[in-house]
C-alpha cells in the first residue's frame, strides 16, 4: 500500500471531518488568472454538496460569474504528524433565489446555534439579508484527502 493510500480518509472520516469544521477556503480565479483564496463559513447538504453564501457584489461572485471552477480546502493540525485535510475540486453553481439562499444560510448557521434557538426567528432575520446575498453550491468532481495521524508517527 502506498503512503498516499495509507493517509487517505474514508468517506465516513471525510464526512465527519467536514461536519466538525466551520471554515473552508474557496479559491476562485481572478480576471488576471491568479487564484483568489478566501475563508468562508460553509455547510454540507445531505448529498455531499458544499454550500456557502456571500454578498452578491463580492469579488468571489464576480470571479465565479466569469469562471465557475473552484477548489475548496479544509485543514487542521499543528504538527506534521497530525495534519488532516480535504480538497474538493468542482464548479460553483450560483444560487440567486432568496428562499434557497435562506435555506443555505440556515444550514451554515445551524451548526453553531445555541440549543433552544428559535429557528423561525433566525429564518426571518436571514430572510432580511437574502436579497443582498448569493448562494454557492459546489458538487465535488474530485476529492483529495489526507490524515497523517494514520502513519503512526512514521514517515
Amino acid at each position: 500500500m502506498s503512503r498516499r493510500e495509507k493517509i487517505r480518509m474514508t468517506e465516513d472520516e471525510q464526512r465527519e471531518f467536514l461536519a466538525n469544521a466551520h471554515t473552508i477556503i474557496i479559491s476562485s480565479i481572478g480576471k488576471d488568472g491568479v487564484p483568489h483564496p478566501m475563508p468562508m463559513w460553509f455547510g454540507v447538504e445531505d448529498d455531499g454538496v458544499i454550500v456557502m453564501s456571500t454578498f452578491t457584489k463580492s469579488q468571489k461572485i464576480k470571479n465565479l460569474e466569469r469562471d465557475p471552477r473552484v477548489s475548496l480546502l479544509v485543514e487542521d493540525g499543528e504538527e506534521y504528524s497530525k495534519l488532516r485535510g480535504v480538497v474538493i475540486y468542482g464548479k460553483a453553481e450560483l444560487v440567486r433565489d432568496d428562499d434557497e439562499v435562506v435555506e443555505i444560510l440556515m444550514l451554515i448557521n445551524s451548526a453553531s446555534l445555541p440549543e433552544g434557538t428559535d429557528a423561525d426567528a433566525l429564518r426571518t432575520s436571514l430572510r432580511a439579508t437574502a436579497p443582498k446575498r448569493t448562494g454557492i453550491r459546489v458538487r465535488p468532481d474530485r476529492i483529495v484527502t489526507w490524515d497523517h495521524s494514520k502513519l503512526g508517527g512514521t514517515y
